[in-house]
C-alpha cells in the first residue's frame, strides 16, 4: 500500500535529511588514504546522537553498524571494517537517519585520494544518473519513467544498471511501496501523485550488472569484479516538483 505523507510529515523528514546531508559532508573531509571504515562508521554514530537522531540500519534485520560501507567492487551493504582505504579506492557510505520517528536515506560515492580516470567517470555519471531521474520525479508520470531516464543515460555512457538491489518509498518505515528500479520501459509501474516519498539511489557498474552475496548474508558484489557507485537521495513528490530532503 502506498502511503501519502501530507505536508507536515514531509517537513519533519527533511529535518532528518538535513543532519543526514550535513553529515556526508563532514564525511567528505575525513575521507582519505588511511581512515577505515569502521572508523568512518563510529563517526556517524557519534555526529548523529549529537543531534538528537539516531542510525536507523543499526539492528535492521540484524545488521550492526550505523552505516553501509562499500568499497570498489561492493555494490551495496558492505559491512564497515578495520581495513584503511587505500589511494584509489571509492567507497560508497550509504545511512538512514531516524530524527523523532521520521526517516531519511542517502548514500555518496566517494573517492579515497587520486583514483582512475574510469573511477572519476563512474562517479560522474552515476551522480548524473541520480539527477536524470528525479528529473522524472513529478506529478502524474510512472515510477517506469524514472526507472527508464536512468537506464537509458547509464548505458549510453558505457555503464550498466544493477538489477537486484532497488530504491523505495520512505517515512517512518525505511521500506515502504513502491519501490523503485533503476531499470525498465517508461510509462510502466505506480503513477507519481503528491505526497509521496521515495528513494532515487542508482548503483552503476563499469562491468556488468550481475550481483552476487557474501557469506555474511549482506555484503553485495558486482560479479566480474568491476567497480560499482551509488548515489541516492530522498526525494518528496509535490505540487512544485520534485523535492530533495536530503541535502542542505
Amino acid at each position: 500500500m502506498i502511503t501519502l505523507k501530507t505536508k507536515e510529515e514531509i517537513a519533519l523528514m527533511k529535518k532528518a535529511g538535513e543532519i543526514l546531508a550535513s553529515c556526508h559532508k563532514e564525511i567528505a573531509k575525513i575521507i582519505k588514504p588511511g581512515i577505515t571504515t569502521m572508523e568512518i562508521d563510529q563517526f556517524v554514530e557519534k555526529y548523529l546522537q549529537r543531534h538528537g537522531a539516531t542510525p536507523e540500519q543499526k539492528g535492521y534485520h540484524g545488521y550492526p553498524y550505523a552505516t553501509c560501507a562499500s568499497v570498489n567492487d561492493v555494490i551495496c551493504h558492505g559491512f564497515p571494517n578495520k581495513n584503511p582505504l587505500k589511494e584509489g579506492d571509492i567507497v560508497t557510505i550509504d545511512m538512514v537517519v531516524n530524527l523523532n520517528g521520521w526517516l531519511a536515506d542517502s548514500a555518496w560515492s566517494y573517492p579515497v585520494g587520486k583514483v582512475s580516470d574510469e573511477a572519476r567517470r563512474l562517479l560522474k555519471v552515476t551522480k548524473e544518473c541520480l539527477y536524470k531521474g528525479i528529473e522524472k520525479a513529478v506529478i502524474g508520470n510512472r515510477i517506469g519513467d524514472i526507472s527508464h531516464a536512468i537506464q537509458s543515460y547509464a548505458e549510453s555512457e558505457g555503464f550498466s544498471v544493477v538489477r537486484d538491489f532497488v530504491g523505495h518509498a520512505i517515512g517512518k518505515d525505511m521500506h515502504e511501496d513502491p519501490q523503485v528500479p533503476h531499470f525498465g520501459p517508461a510509462g510502466k509501474g505506480p503513477r507519481l501523485k503528491e505526497g509521496m516519498v521515495i528513494t532515487i539511489e542508482p548503483m552503476i557498474n563499469t562491468g556488468k550488472f550481475h550481483s552476487k552475496v557474501d557469506p555474511d548474508g549482506w555484503t553485495a558484489r558486482t560479479a566480474d569484479k568491476s567497480l560499482s557507485a551509488q548515489y541516492e537521495h530522498t526525494i518528496a513528490i509535490t505540487s512544485e516538483g520534485p523535492v530533495i530532503l536530503t541535502e542542505q
